[in-house]
Order: C-alpha cells, then structure tokens, then sequence
C-alpha cells in the first residue's frame, strides 16, 4: 500500500458557521465547526467536518451515535451524536452533526454492534464501497483517522457489518462480488470467480486500527456449492452463495460467523425476478486462529419450517434471506442464533464450531405478532436486527413489518422490536429439544421446555415502506461517582426506522427511537426520549435543518451507544 495509502489528518479551525436547528427554520445558534481530513490510496482527501452546538458542553455523557444519509442525495452523508444521558435536559438533542465530504450519495449503512472503551468507530458506505473510521475520545466531537477505499477491496463490493476486536483491528462483511467481473485473487493467494460488482461472491476483509485492508479473505467455498441451491446472475462456473451480510466473532474460541443475504444486485433489480435461489439460507464459519488468514470451517443450511406450505410465494418461506446471526458471550455456550429476513424466522444451533452445525427453528415471527397483531405472520415480514446481551439472558430482534413486494397492504401492518429470554435454551447445552415443527408452534410458540420465551413486545407503527430495521444494546451503566462502567445487564435498546430506500422499498419514517427493559410490559417506549422539535418520543430525522444547516431530511441506518472517554472507567 506505500506511500500512496499514508493517512494524514489535519486539523483546520474554521470558526463559527451559521446553522439553523429549528424545525421552523429560525436560526437558533451558530454551532462551532471544525474539519479533520484523511486520504485514501484513491488520492482524494476525505473530510469531516464537526457541527457542535452549545448543548454539547458539560461533564462526560453518553451518547447515541446515527449514521445517516440525506433525502437529498446532493446534501452530504453525516454521522449524527445525540445526546442519550437520562435524565439529561438535553435527552434526545442532537447535539452534533459530522458531515462528510466530498463524495455524495454514499448510502449510509451499518457500524459496529457493539462498541468498548479505546474502540474506534468503523462506519460504511455500501453503495459507495467505502470505510470509514472514526476516533470517538472526545466525543460529543469526531475525528477521521482513515478511509478505506474501493481500490483497497478489489474483491468485494456493498460493505455491510463491523466486528472490532480487542486489539483494535476489525473484520467487516462485503455482501457483494468483486469490482471487475471475472477471476480475483485474494491476500491469501487463494482465486474465485466472480460476477461482478454487487453480485457474488462476497468476502470479508480484515482492517488494521485505521481502516487499513490487511487482507481480503474468500467467503466462497474453492470448487463452488449447489447451482440449483445458489443462483447468480449472469451466473458463473462455480456457483456461490456467498452474500455475507451480519458478522459475529468469539476471540477466545477463535471463531467468525457470517450469514448470507441475498445476490443484492439482482435481488432489487426490477427487471430480474425475485427468484427462490437469490434468497440465501446459509451460514459460514471460519476459524480465525490466524485473525489475517482465517479458515472456512463449514458452510451450513437453515432448514425449512412448517409456515412454508401456506405462503403464496416460496421466498416468504421461513429458511430465506439469512440477513442477521448473533453469538452468546458466555463461555460455556457454544451456540449461534440466525435470523431469516423474508423468512420471519429465529433458527439456533447447539455448537457454532461443529464440522456440520446443525440448525433448528426456535421461534417463528408469527408468535410474537399474535401479541398485537394476529392476521400478521412472520411470512415476507422483514426482519433484521438480532442481538444477544452480554449476560446471555436475552436475544433482541426488530422486525420492520412487511413492504413492496412482500403481501399485506402497509396501512395495516407493523414492525415490532421484541425480545426473547434465552436462558432455558443456552442451559440445553448439546442437546436442545425446542423445534418449530407444526403451524401450530409457528402461531404459539415452541411446545418444548428449553424453548425462547417471549419476555415482550412492542409493536412499531411506521405506514411508509419501512420500518424498524437496526438496533443497539445500551452496554453501559452509570455509578454512584457518576463515571460510566460497561455492563452486562441492558436497560435500554435503541432502533432505527431505514433499510435502504430503492426499487422494493424500505425508506421507513426515519425516527430513532429508545426502548426501556422491565416494568409489566417486559420492554415499552422510552417517552422521555424526545424530538427537540416536535417534543414527541423518539428523534425524528425528518426535518428541515440541522447543525450543518437547511439538509433536510434524512435517513439513519446504523446506530450506536458510545460514552465520553474521559467519563468511561
């Protein structure tokens, strides 16, 4: 990389810029702004310029951190710090506004899940084939550190999903193929085939501490897998179901976990039919005891369940789409949950390390639709966001409700955010009995004793073509010194309602909202989480100005709790 690929970040103070914060558009304050630049090996200098208004000083907080894109693709891409202290008088204020330059358009897509005291922040721009990476030290202000580029990933394409490790490096999922149709060589020397940008097959790439692309590794297998089970088009002479979408990594049992979505660039091309072997049902396991030469251990199918009969189109069927897959932290457990996006299904497997992991449906969407909304099914429903507390009690999954194509007409369904305790499950060890195998269970519930049970619900009302797709755990708690500790107890949960705005929809209503755990409901809508304009729950991200001015609105994806360093034990 040489040369060419040194990153170089400039500090430039440019005084005080005028930006409008009122929904009304009169101009409130004059935020202070400063930029922090980084070249790529592509030779552009990419820049970052902070917007902090004057509710951003005071003590060490926490915040919410939203990775958003504008309506209006000619407005800048921005990473939003929101202020997410409760009982804060600032709670719910967006109290920063980080614009990005100088491309537009880049699709703001997903972070890190999880993020840890000394993390930096690693953020995607799918359709822009771009990383970028933050230092968090001194939030509520960013700085960029680095830029990883499309000529640093010439074997994958749309970057999906971060896993920062402990020692700072980060492996990040490339759900798409390789730049240039035809032959790619990896880090490893290892060459597959490939069909081109946003086609298949995808890889993960493992970064250094500044975005850096140390290797790309291979997520298809040599010698391709079942062409009538893995379609491409144009297809290829080894197929490939190697989509990987959702990334989960167990350091201290030197396992990498990626489930696989869908061939994306034919998937959301009208023109192309929404085909049963697009829609991807497996699940890849590599052994990263070499972090920059993993392993594929296994490659290994989700199977089909009893809702499948009954829905008018196979890929509503509960195997399809493998968007999501979270691992349990505890040492003892040894399993891996995945989520199906079209197929509104939660599968689950004892030991995520086996040669041959062997999946079983745990609980169908359905169930906990039943709660609120009984004519819904978990069929085409959208699910995405899944995530496993750290104390392994619960497992977290928003749902966005059915969109274009996928059935009920939007004015009469919903998205949910629900929560299942796991604990009965993960205590089965090797041999768990819970498995959905009647409509019955699909409806109701598994019949099992080890089976998840649905701790609550709360249904997501959002009548565009979106809904509730991503999430965060809150991990941190504060003490009687008032400092912050990470916790493995969650309180709090955060959601964001975009996917991706394009030809089947997802757009959504662009609110953040926050979730409380506990009370008679088992999770219920945090009220006091407001909107600084329109003073109504959650944080709307449509709106006509923001600290870097008259944007607009737009559209956040990616979301994640982060804590001031110097408030951070």
């Amino acid at each position: 990389m040489g040369t060419a690929r040194r990153l170089s970040v400039v500090f430039l103070t440019f005084g005080l810029t005028t930006a409008l914060l009122s929904g009304s558009g009169q101009a409130e304050e004059k935020p202070t702004t400063w930029t922090t630049k980084a070249t790529g090996s592509d030779g552009t200098t990419y820049t970052a310029t902070n917007h902090l208004v004057s509710a951003a000083r005071g003590p060490g907080r926490e915040w919410l951190l939203a990775w958003a894109g504008p309506a209006d693709r000619t407005k800048p891409d921005f990473l939003t710090v929101i202020d997410a202290t409760a009982g804060s008088p600032n709670y719910g204020k967006v109290v920063n506004t980080v614009t990005m330059g100088p491309n537009l358009g880049g699709e703001p897509h997903h972070m890190q899940y999880v993020w840890h005291k000394g993390d930096r922040l690693f953020a995607g721009g799918i359709l822009s084939d771009t990383t970028f990476v933050f230092d968090t030290k001194a939030l509520p202000a960013v700085k960029l550190v680095g830029v990883n580029t499309a000529m640093d990933t010439p074997c994958g394409t749309l970057p999906d999903a971060y896993q920062v490790l402990r020692d700072g490096t980060a492996y990040g999922t490339f759900m798409g193929g390789p730049n240039v149709t035809g032959p790619c060589t990896y880090t490893n020397g290892e060459v597959r085939e490939g069909n081109g940008a946003a086609g298949s097959p995808g890889e993960v790439v493992y970064f250094d501490k500044d975005g850096r692309t140390i290797s790309e590794i291979p997520a298809a297998v040599a010698g391709g897998e079942d062409p009538a089970e893995c379609g491409n088009v144009p297809a290829m002479t080894e197929a490939s179901c190697a989509n990987p979408h959702g990334i989960s990594v167990r350091e201290d049992r030197n396992i990498m976990v990626a489930s696989d979505f869908v061939e994306a660039r034919n998937f959301v091309t009208p023109e192309v039919e929404l085909r049963e072997d697009l829609a991807r049902r497996t699940v890849r396991v590599w052994d990263i005891t070499n972090r920059a030469n993993p392993k594929l251990k296994s490659v290994s199918a989700v199977p089909d369940g009893p809702r499948l009969a009954q829905e008018k189109d196979p890929i509503f069927g509960e195997s399809r789409v493998l968007m999501e897959n979270a691992l349990p932290y505890q040492r003892g457990h040894k399993g891996a949950f995945v989520s199906s996006m079209t197929g509104g299904a939660v599968f689950y497997t004892p030991d995520i390390a086996a040669a041959e992991p062997v999946w079983k449906e745990v609980l169908d969407d359905t169930t906990a639709y039943q709660t609120f909304a009984p004519d819904q099914t978990g069929g085409g429903d959208n699910s995405s966001w899944l995530a496993v507390s750290p104390d392994d009690r619960y497992l977290f999954h928003t749902v966005m409700g059915s969109s274009k194509p996928y059935g009920a007409p939007l004015d009469v369904t919903n998205g949910m955010l629900y929560v299942l305790d796991i604990r009965k499950l993960l205590a089965s060890g090797n041999n768990p009995k819970c498995s959905i195998d009647t409509l019955d269970e699909a409806y109701r519930g598994g019949k099992e004793s080890d089976c998840p049970s649905l701790v609550g619900t709360v249904p997501i009302r959002d009548t565009t073509d979106g809904g509730p797709h991503w999430g965060a755990m809150d991990n941190f708690e504060k003490g009687w010194d008032g400092r912050y500790r990470e916790t493995k107890t969650v309180k709090r949960v955060a959601t964001a309602n975009y996917f991706l705005a394009g030809a089947f929809g997802g757009d959504g209503d662009h609110r953040v909202c926050m979730f409380g755990l506990g009370g008679k409901d088992g999770i219920a809508l945090d009220r006091t989480f407001k909107d600084e304009v329109t003073r109504r729950p959650c944080v709307s991200f449509n709106r006509t100005s923001w600290p870097h001015g008259e944007a607009g609105d737009a559209r956040p994806h990616g979301v994640l709790f982060v804590v001031s360093d110097g408030a951070l034990r």
